[in-house]
C-alpha cells in the first residue's frame, strides 16, 4: 500500500471515494486488528496513511508527531519521510473548516463536546483555540458523564463526537436537545448518515448545524497535500480546494427520494433520473415485493393496508441507508414521519406532482377515490419535501431532466 486508511472496521468508510475526488486513485482501505498495529508500523511500507478509530492515539507511539498532534494527543496522518515516520492531525483543520463552512463560531461561547476519543479532543482543542469561553468534554467514561448534563444546560454549541447515531444504528441520538435550551448550533462529526437524527432534531428547532462530511473532506484535502507535498499557490484561498472537493462529495453521496401520489411517475422518472446522474436506482415497492413475494396491491388486498405499511417501513429504511441513490417511494410512504426522517438522513426529498387525470390507476386499490386520497396526502407531500416539481405534460425524459436540474442547483458539481 502506498496511500490509504488504517482502522479496525472500515466497511462504511468513504475515504477511498473522497481521495479519488482529490486525484489519488492509489488510496486503499486496510483493516487491522490491535495486535497487527505494531507490525504494520514497523514495516512502514507506505508513503502516507490516514489513521482512524480506534488507532489515532496508539499511532502516536510509532511516529514523531508534530506540535498540533502532540497538543491534541492523537494523529490521523502518518507520512513516511525516507524511513522516518512523521505524524500530523488534519482533523484539527477539518473540524475548524466544518464550523466555518456552517457559519458557526466559538468565540465567547460555552461549548459541550460529547465523547472521549480523538475526535472529541480535536473538537475541544479547536473550540479553545478559537476563543470559546468554556469547553467541557462530556463522556460516559471520563470525568464528566452524560448523566451530569444538567451542569451544561446553558451550552450554546453542542458537538457530538461519539458514534451514537452512526449507520447502521442511525435512529439513535446521544442526548435530547430539550436538555440544552440555550443552544444556537449543533455539530455532528458522523458522516454516515449525512444527516443524523441529532442534526435533524436541530434543524427542526431552527438551529445552525454542521455535519461530518465537511470535516471528513476537509481533513482528507489537507492529508492529500501532506501525502504529495503540495504547496498552495500564492494568492489562493486556504479553503479553495477543500470547498471544491466538498461540493463534489455532496453531489456524489447525497441521494434523491421521490415522493408523490400513486401513479405520478416516480418509478419511471426515477429510473431515468438515475441514468442521467449516474446513480443507483431503488424502488421501495419493489423492495417490499422482494420482502414478501407479492406486489403492494396484492399485499393490501390480502392482508390490509396496516400490514403493508409495516413492510413498506422496512423497505424505506433499507433504501434510505444507501447513500447516493435515487429512490422512488410508494404513494403512502410520506404518511409516516419515521419514513421521511429515514430518507432525510441521506437524501434530498423531491415531490413529483401532476394532475389527477395524469395519474396511473391500474393495480392501485387505494386510488379508487383520488379526491379523498389527494385531500389526505397533498399537505404531507408539501411539508415533507425539499423541492417540488409539477409534471405538466411532456414525457418521462423531460421530467427526469427537470429533476436533474433541481439536483444540479442544490448540489452543483
Amino acid at each position: 500500500m502506498k496511500y490509504g486508511l488504517i482502522g479496525r472496521s472500515l466497511s462504511h468508510s468513504r475515504s477511498k471515494e473522497i481521495h479519488a475526488l482529490l486525484g489519488n486513485d492509489a488510496y486503499e482501505l486496510v483493516e487491522l486488528e490491535p495486535d497487527e498495529l505494531e507490525g504494520f508500523f514497523r514495516r512502514a511500507d507506505f508513503c502516507g496513511i490516514n489513521v482512524t478509530i480506534p488507532y489515532k492515539e496508539a499511532a502516536m507511539r510509532f511516529c514523531e508527531p508534530d506540535e498540533a498532534a502532540r497538543k491534541i494527543g492523537c494523529v490521523n496522518v502518518v507520512i513516511n519521510d525516507k524511513g522516518k515516520l512523521r505524524g500530523s492531525n488534519t482533523d484539527y483543520y477539518g473540524f475548524s473548516y466544518m464550523a466555518r463552512e456552517a457559519g458557526i463560531f466559538f468565540a465567547g461561547k460555552k461549548v459541550a463536546v460529547l465523547g472521549s476519543g480523538g475526535a472529541s479532543k480535536t473538537a475541544a482543542s479547536v473550540a479553545r483555540d478559537e476563543g470559546a469561553r468554556d469547553v467541557a468534554i462530556i463522556s460516559r467514561e471520563g470525568r464528566e458523564r452524560h448523566g451530569d448534563l444538567s451542569s451544561y444546560r446553558d451550552a450554546e454549541i453542542l458537538v457530538n463526537a461519539t458514534p451514537v447515531g452512526m449507520f447502521p444504528k442511525d435512529s439513535g441520538q446521544p442526548v435530547s436537545l430539550d436538555d440544552f435550551p440555550c443552544l444556537g448550533a449543533v455539530m455532528d462529526v458522523i458522516y454516515n448518515p449525512l444527516n443524523t437524527s441529532l442534526i435533524q432534531s436541530a434543524v427542526e428547532r431552527g438551529l445552525k448545524t454542521a455535519t461530518g462530511l465537511s470535516m471528513l473532506v476537509a481533513q482528507a484535502a489537507r492529508a492529500h497535500e501532506l501525502f504529495f507535498d503540495i504547496a498552495r499557490k500564492a494568492g489562493a484561498r486556504d479553503d479553495d480546494g477543500t470547498t471544491r472537493a466538498l461540493s463534489q462529495a455532496r453531489r456524489l453521496f447525497t441521494g434523491i427520494a421521490l415522493i408523490g401520489m400513486p401513479g405520478c411517475g416516480k418509478t419511471t422518472a426515477g429510473m431515468e433520473l438515475a441514468k442521467i446522474l449516474g446513480k443507483n436506482f431503488i424502488d421501495t415497492d419493489l423492495l417490499a415485493e422482494e420482502l414478501t413475494g407479492k406486489k403492494p396491491g396484492e399485499i393490501i388486498a390480502e392482508k390490509g393496508e396496516p400490514f403493508f405499511r409495516e413492510i413498506e417501513r422496512k423497505a424505506v429504511a433499507l433504501a434510505a441507508a444507501k447513500q447516493g441513490a435515487v429512490i422512488a417511494t410508494g404513494g403512502g410512504a410520506a404518511l409516516f414521519k419515521e419514513n421521511m426522517d429515514a430518507l432525510r438522513r441521506n437524501c434530498a426529498i423531491y415531490f413529483l406532482d401532476c394532475a389527477d387525470s395524469d395519474l396511473a390507476r391500474h393495480g392501485r386499490p387505494l386510488s379508487a377515490n383520488l379526491s379523498a386520497l389527494r385531500a389526505q396526502r397533498q399537505g404531507l407531500y408539501e411539508s415533507a419535501c425539499h423541492r417540488k416539481h409539477w409534471r405538466a405534460g411532456g414525457g418521462i425524459e423531460e421530467t427526469a431532466r427537470a429533476l436533474a436540474e433541481l439536483f444540479d442547483g442544490d448540489f452543483p458539481a
